[in-house]
């Protein structure tokens, strides 16, 4: 298989080196109005009428508000072909223990040592409560509280996902949230999977429900008949889960808006070629996926590639895998490694590994990415299951302004003012001056009818 040919090759000293990676961002940018043909066909079938991908979403986020938990059935019926009811939505107590009990043993352990790997991570970078002195009497105060409930979307369609479970519910535990309700579609890899089922009770999950989709979002967002509301919803999916959080977002808050994965390899000659075809692979395995090199080192693309059309044969999601390389993926030739460093700054990915003579300081050079990946030694699959950052993560060039999830984002925080009298008195003219400015004569007089000898 001619994969050199069929990826896409730029080279920063002839080519037009935005022009071409903004059409590789174009094909990976969820618009919500792009659907296959399978997908039309099936919204006709449900719908009666060929609506977009938007569209469906505010039709479903819509009748999940008004009609409850009979819309959630209707639509996990029409769209995932399973009839569920009141009483079996809810995965039960008896089925998580019986899965639970059914799992391999060293599965489970795995699971304790990569819960106690996120743990200690996401303990340690834990938001804590500051207190700061008033000079004049009286302190200032920033307090943190976890959420109370958080809702989890966990994929089902082509795969099982115990590590989404792993890298959404145990930084909301380390957080201190009380209550998680997990939700993945009446599938063989989602609900009914007993890996995915084994790991909710191995880390403290309680409520699994089997839904998903947009009826699964809208269900955690507005509450539904045997669903309480939650306060975020945090995890993957795909396009209509993605515009479903979007959609219900103010009404809860949400994680991010996640697009395809994405991968960023930098590297010079110090980078084994078989490693970055590995790396490749591991993102364009996601079908979609985007795996984009860049190096100013020709020799090393040109090896890279060699070794892409040797690995990609023996993978069993090859089809997909090579479709996907052709469709997302990127070799970029740069002059120099400060080139590089531009190029993989202005794309911001998912995912930057970097494997170069000093890549401590070549990651100093890009600020721009979800999570970053040094040397070669340090896979990105690293991220995705064991390591302790999360692997959710911001896609689609957000970086540039988005984070990604930590047990900090289900603190909610607030500030505690609290001033004596000798306090007051030592700031009221600050805020009488600009009260005065704003003519806002009621709020001065709240500060000057404290402050002024009325005897």
């Amino acid at each position: 298989m001619d994969l050199k040919s069929k990826i896409a090759r730029i080279d920063t000293r002839h080519d037009d080196v935005e022009t071409q990676l903004q059409q590789v961002r174009d094909k990976l940018s969820p618009k919500g109005d792009v659907v296959s043909e399978a997908g039309r066909k099936r919204t006709m079938e449900v719908f009666g009428e060929p609506l977009s991908p938007l569209q469906v979403v505010q039709r479903i986020c819509s009748d999940v508000e008004s009609r409850g938990l009979a819309a959630v059935l209707d639509y996990g019926k029409s769209l995932d072909g399973k009839q569920l009811y009141a009483s079996t939505i809810r995965v039960s107590d008896e089925e998580l223990r019986l899965a639970h009990e059914a799992a391999d043993p060293a599965f489970l352990q795995t699971i304790r040592d990569i819960r106690e790997n996120i743990l200690r991570f996401q303990t340690a970078i834990l938001h804590k409560d500051v207190e700061v002195p008033i000079e004049h009497g009286g302190k200032l105060r920033h307090r943190y509280a976890p959420l109370k409930r958080v809702g989890i979307c966990v994929p089902g369609g082509a795969a099982a996902y115990p590590s989404t479970v792993l890298m959404t519910a145990v930084p909301a535990l380390a957080a201190g949230v009380e209550e998680l309700a997990v939700i993945a579609p009446p599938t063989p890899f989602g609900s009914y999977n007993l890996d995915l089922l084994a790991t909710c009770v191995e880390i403290g999950v309680k409520e699994v429900y089997r839904v998903g989709g947009a009826q699964g979002v809208a269900a955690l967002a507005y509450g539904v008949e045997g669903i309480p509301k939650v306060q975020k919803i945090v995890g993957p999916g795909n396009l209509f889960v993605a515009l479903a959080k979007k959609h219900v977002f103010g009404e809860v808050d949400i994680d991010s808006i996640a697009g395809p994965s994405e991968v960023v390899v930098v590297a010079d000659t110090t980078a084994k070629p078989e490693y970055i075809a590995a790396d490749m692979l591991a993102q364009a395995e996601h079908s979609p996926g985007s795996s984009v090199l860049i190096s100013w080192d020709e020799s090393l693309i040109d090896a890279a590639l060699t070794e892409l059309e040797k690995q990609v044969a023996v993978l069993e999601r090859c089809d997909l895998t090579v479709q996907s390389l052709i469709d997302f993926g990127a070799v970029i030739i740069a002059k120099d490694e400060d080139e590089a460093c531009r190029i993989a700054t202005d794309l911001a990915p998912e995912h930057l590994h970097i494997t170069t003579t000093d890549s401590e300081a070549t990651a100093e050079k890009i600020l721009t990415a979800g999570a970053t990946f040094l040397g070669n030694y340090t896979p990105v699959a690293l991220g995705d299951y064991a390591a302790g950052p999360s692997h959710v993560l911001p896609t689609g060039a957000t970086a540039h302004w988005a984070s990604g999830l930590s047990a900090n984002d289900f603190l909610r925080s607030r500030s505690v003012i609290h001033f004596t009298e000798d306090g007051l008195k030592s700031i009221a003219p600050l805020v009488t001056t600009l009260a005065d400015k704003e003519g806002l004569t009621a709020h001065k007089r709240s500060v000057t009818i404290r402050t002024e000898d009325n005897n």
